[in-house]
């Protein structure tokens, strides 16, 4: 019995949920990928975990730090396209698998109603280690366990319903970055000066570095070489898991 196709990601979806740790994860990751939804009509929203306030390359007071991340990360989400940039807050680099966590996300995915949720992958990957932050890992582990069983749940985190009146919401897909097991490529070579513009709005990340855009080039071109795109191109990949 042969077996079926493999299912591919929707083709457009309404709207959008991207949740990560840290301001400037989305764009690293996959700022090119939302402004091509972006600009097919896709309503994106951005929640942020942590205000990212242990972050930072320079003597800016730490009291200062938060603040002025979430001051980045809304003009680098304005350079794609987003206008609707959410906090929760949470202490940066001391993120864990709570209750409290998943509720929290729970909560904005019945806020938002998204087909669509990317969020990090909560595998570590040992070839690219950095990109296995332990916030990111928990950030992700955290959403999937929000989007199934926890937001199209009525009965799970009854006060979102019974307080809030958040009725359950069920994602059909989510988007894993940063996976090892990555089996979907987008091509963003075409908007590529956007995901830059949104990576340099981050200057208290990236002001230092001289090699940004060689960086982030080189590995979306090895990317794009590892998933068949012509030479030449530039992707960011995801592990898409279909949730419904």
């Amino acid at each position: 019995m042969t077996a079926p196709p493999p299912r591919r990601p929707a083709e457009h979806v309404e709207r959008a949920l991207c949740v990560l740790a840290h301001p400037d994860d989305v764009d690293f990751g996959s700022a090119g990928t939302v402004a091509t939804w972006a600009a097919a009509g896709t309503e994106v929203t951005y929640l942020i975990v942590t205000d990212g306030d242990a972050g930072g390359f320079d003597d800016t007071p730490r009291d200062r730090m938060g603040p002025l991340r979430r001051e980045e990360q809304t003009a680098a989400a304005k350079a794609v396209g987003v206008t609707d940039v959410r906090f929760l807050g949470y202490p940066d680099g001391r993120l864990e698998l709570t209750l409290d966590l998943r509720r929290d996300i729970s909560r904005v995915i019945r806020q938002v109603r998204p087909q669509r949720v990317l969020t990090s992958s909560p595998e570590r990957y040992y070839e690219r280690i950095g990109a296995s932050h332990p916030d990111h890992m928990t950030v992700g582990e955290s959403t999937l366990r929000a989007v199934y069983p926890d937001a199209r749940n009525p009965f799970a985190f009854p006060e979102l319903l019974g307080e809030e009146g958040l009725e359950a919401w069920t994602v059909s897909e989510v988007w894993l970055g940063a996976s090892p097991r990555a089996d979907h490529a987008v091509d963003v070579t075409d908007v590529v000066e956007l995901k830059f513009a949104a990576l340099k709005s981050h200057v208290s990340q990236v002001g230092h570095l001289d090699d940004l855009e060689a960086f982030v080039t080189g590995w979306m071109a090895q990317n794009a070489r590892t998933h068949g795109l012509p030479d030449g191109r530039l992707a960011e990949t995801f592990h898409v898991v279909h949730t419904a």
